[in-house]
């Protein structure tokens, strides 16, 4: 941001740049392409991690994406773009390797290596180590205040926040240094004292919690596993054709048109593609790791079903979990050197960010109004509109917070901000006939 002019405004403040924002500057980038310059979308991006990364702490040996590669930044908004995954292993001479491989699921960390690599290679300023502190609205334009690396503020007619989801732990469980989400597993399992009770536990029901149990069951050689749940067993994902269109764009159209009711419904019955279930494969494997103690008689892995944890008590360099079985109501104490909670996700603060701002929106129950091209509805004049990647799964489904739809998504929100870009600027050019 360093070197700007203070009175610059830019069409677009990107608050955020992960995969969402990261598509949406490659969509501006795509946009501009064939335009004059006085017709461009001209963007700025403010970060606050000091690089661009992608769920670091789950990038676990061998993990593999639950989506096709085809799902990558821009496929579905522009084939033949040069951000493609497949153009990514042309430059880095993977191609054929990976045809070889026969999958449409690539692992976590190339997908990673390939969001890097669009990072770095889109035209875009990016402030990494840069936080947005707050927003207002002047006559013109917003302001946003900036901290971090780039301190200053930042004028745009146009917001886009993509500050994607915050982790959440079990209601009265406070982090700790062997009490933590799943969301920075290898960090904090890094940053652990020495092993004194050889025993983990691992709180949740989805995948994150099915892939944590098996990393440790299988790195943690001499170290038992609990894992522990509210289901009577694992339920797998619903990856079916059929029901996968439920991330269709198509159906984004269908579930913003809904009633509330249907809408309800819908996610209801589809819940299971996404929340609370793991994939076939992963749970025929625990099965089998947990069969086959049974049968040698030396137990590391224990399923503690239709349970629930009860009490954490982290003190003396070990944390005591009270597991309760609902069935029995029988209670059982597991002394373990740390509990690792895959409890998923909730959306960013957006009344946070937004602070004063607040009142000029709308809000309902289940979060923000929204229209079908992501933006915010005023409640009270503002300088331009705002729009949201990400805290919409109430108004445009399952696929709001994941990489799904990410590309149609982004290029629709460009499209959005161009035609009020284009209408703003012919106004303009009347008043200004109308004044001579």
């Amino acid at each position: 941001m360093t070197g700007r002019p203070v009175d610059e405004i830019v069409d677009i403040a990107g608050i955020g740049f992960g995969p969402s924002n990261l598509a949406l500057a490659i969509a501006i980038e795509e946009h501009n392409q064939n335009l004059a310059p006085a017709q461009r979308l001209t963007a700025r991006f403010v970060e606050a991690k000091d690089r661009f990364e992608w769920h670091p702490g789950m990038l676990l040996p061998g993990a593999t994406m639950q989506i096709s590669f085809l799902k990558d930044l821009v496929t579905q908004r522009n084939v033949r773009s040069r951000y493609s995954f497949l153009n990514y292993l042309k430059e880095h001479d993977r191609l054929t390797d990976f045809i070889n491989l026969s999958t449409f699921r690539p692992t976590r960390l190339e997908f990673q290596d390939y969001l890097r690599w669009a990072a770095r290679t889109v035209d875009v300023q990016v402030a990494y180590g840069t936080k947005a502190v707050s927003v207002a609205a002047t006559g013109d334009c917003f302001e946003i205040r900036l901290s971090g690396q780039a301190e200053g503020v930042l004028r745009a007619r146009n917001i886009v926040v993509a500050v994607g989801l915050s982790a959440r732990l079990p209601d009265g469980v406070t982090a700790s240094e062997r009490v933590f989400h799943s969301h920075g597993l290898l960090p904090r399992l890094a940053a652990l004292p020495p092993l004194r009770h050889n025993r983990f536990v691992v709180i949740g029901a989805g995948q994150s919690a099915g892939e944590v149990v098996g990393h440790l069951h299988q790195t943690y050689e001499s170290s038992a596993v609990h894992a522990v749940f509210g289901k009577y067993g694992l339920s797998p994902a619903d990856d079916s054709p059929y029901a996968n269109r439920i991330f269709d764009p198509a159906a984004v159209d269908d579930f913003y048109s809904s009633s509330p009711e249907l809408r309800k419904q819908l996610m209801s019955y589809h819940r299971g593609t996404n929340y609370s279930a793991v994939e076939p494969a992963l749970i025929e494997q625990l099965y089998a790791h947990e069969y086959a103690e049974r049968v040698a008689g030396t137990r590391r892995l224990f399923m503690h079903g239709a349970s629930a944890v009860t009490g954490i008590d982290d003190s003396d360099g070990a944390v005591r979990v009270d597991v309760t079985h609902g069935p029995t109501g029988l209670t059982e104490t597991l002394v373990c050197d740390a509990v690792v909670c895959a409890t998923g996700f909730r959306p960013g603060d957006v009344r946070g960010l937004l602070g004063e701002l607040t009142g000029s929106v709308a809000f309902e129950e289940a979060g923000p109004q929204v229209t079908r091209d992501y933006r915010l509805v005023p409640t009270a004049p503002l300088p331009g509109d705002i729009y949201l990647q990400g805290g919409t799964e109430h108004t445009h489904g399952l696929s709001s917070s994941l990489l799904s739809n990410i590309a149609v998504r982004t290029g629709e929100i460009v499209r959005s901000i161009a035609r009020s870009s284009a209408a703003g600027t012919r106004a303009e050019c009347a008043a200004e006939r109308a004044g001579r």
